[in-house]
């Protein structure tokens, strides 16, 4: 029997992320002929030193759009798991010569127009289970209109880092799939929090080996619940906050990244929209309901065997969430990152405004994912 459609065939579970974790059973093991895909932006951390978080973004943007528009291609539903400086994605065979070959090419691009370098590959699933590497996922559903895959076990940091320290993972030659980015827009400015009091966390925890990930990952989820409310509730944006950012430079990034070079007419069209298109999703009943989908289709929550999220909050949430995951690391059940900011950063894949086609990308300002993982990458080597 064919497992291309295993994902896309998973049930949607309808319950609470904690309740879900909670419960292993809830979990499948991923077929043995899919790969968990990598595509991660070398030296992250010094390009957000040096100021290049937006670059960073939209480079991590274009390659899950790359995958994304290949698998559709296809007709095919693929998970996917965004980290703010790259992605990993867990793909069936059939497209992974091709999934390969855009990324080569998408990352032939950011280094002609960004100076950045990605560390590409794959690792089969069934290497990572006979390396006895826990793998599982389950696909839950976070509020009316989106659901998201959910991870348990390491296997996808585990093929990351075989990856990652691979020196042959630039060595892809590109074939003849064409890189399409259709429907990358990364034309919002900076996002302040719904309230004045309010700060952006960008949190990344993950579980120690001796740990039951399911049971702590539960407790954990079930803590930001009960002190930063619902995931629509500590969400970082809102439809008044958001504004779009009309400079120039902002609009030869996206066409760079997206097309690789200049495109007079691709310009033009990005020009009006930065400059008028705020009226249209303002003031008009259909870009009214696009910018309500826009926050419930914001993606501020991956769980890939580990949790990374993007919330929002005043200083004294934060306290107590820190005071609980203080006690968890101290116990040796978890290890965290976090950064603080005052904005977060969004970037889109839009295939159609008018329906549920497109996926909105937060992150944290300042590269708060990337600061959050060097500082988690830091505790594992004390």
């Amino acid at each position: 029997m064919s497992t291309t459609n295993f994902y896309a065939n998973l049930e949607i579970r309808d319950t609470s992320l904690s309740a879900l974790l909670g419960a292993e059973k809830n979990f499948k093991e991923l077929p043995e002929d899919w790969y968990i895909l990598v595509a991660d932006i070398r030296n992250s951390t010094q390009a957000v030193k040096n100021g290049n978080h937006n670059h960073v973004n939209l480079v991590a943007t274009g390659c899950v759009i790359a995958v994304l528009n290949l698998a559709e291609m296809h007709n095919l539903n693929v998970p996917f798991f965004f980290g703010g400086d790259g992605a990993t994605f867990l793909i069936p065979e059939v497209i992974l010569a091709q999934s390969l070959s855009v990324l080569q090419k998408h990352n032939l691009n950011s280094e002609k127009n960004f100076g950045f370098s990605l560390a590409i590959g794959s690792y089969s699933i069934a290497s990572v289970y006979k390396d006895n590497i826990d793998l599982k996922i389950a696909r839950v559903k976070v509020n009316q209109v989106m659901n998201i895959p959910v991870v348990l076990g390491n296997g996808l940091q585990y093929a990351e880092e075989k990856i990652k320290n691979n020196p042959n993972t630039q060595e892809i030659s590109p074939d003849s799939t064409p890189l399409d980015l259709e429907g990358m827009e990364c034309k919002w400015d900076r996002i302040k929090p719904p309230y004045k009091d309010q700060e952006v966390v960008s949190l990344i925890i993950s579980g120690c080996e001796e740990a039951d990930f399911s049971r702590v990952y539960s407790k954990v989820m079930k803590a930001i619940d009960e002190i930063y409310g619902s995931i629509g509730k500590r969400k970082p944006i809102s439809i008044k906050r958001l504004k779009i950012k009309a400079g120039l430079q902002r609009i030869k990034d996206e066409m760079k990244a997206k097309l690789g070079t200049w495109n007079f007419a691709v310009f033009i069209k990005s020009f009006l929209i930065a400059n008028f298109g705020e009226i249209y999703l303002k003031k008009t009943n259909a870009g009214k309901s696009y910018m309500l989908k826009l926050v419930e289709l914001s993606d501020n929550l991956t769980l890939d065997g580990r949790i990374n999220t993007v919330i929002t909050g005043n200083s004294s949430q934060r306290k107590r969430l820190i005071k609980y995951l203080d006690k968890l690391e101290n116990l040796g059940l978890i290890k965290y990152g976090h950064h603080v900011s005052k904005e977060s950063i969004m970037s889109c894949y839009v295939k159609d405004m008018s329906s549920d086609q497109h996926i909105h990308f937060i992150d944290g300002g300042d590269g708060g994912y990337t600061k959050a993982a060097n500082q988690l990458k830091l505790k594992f080597q004390d």
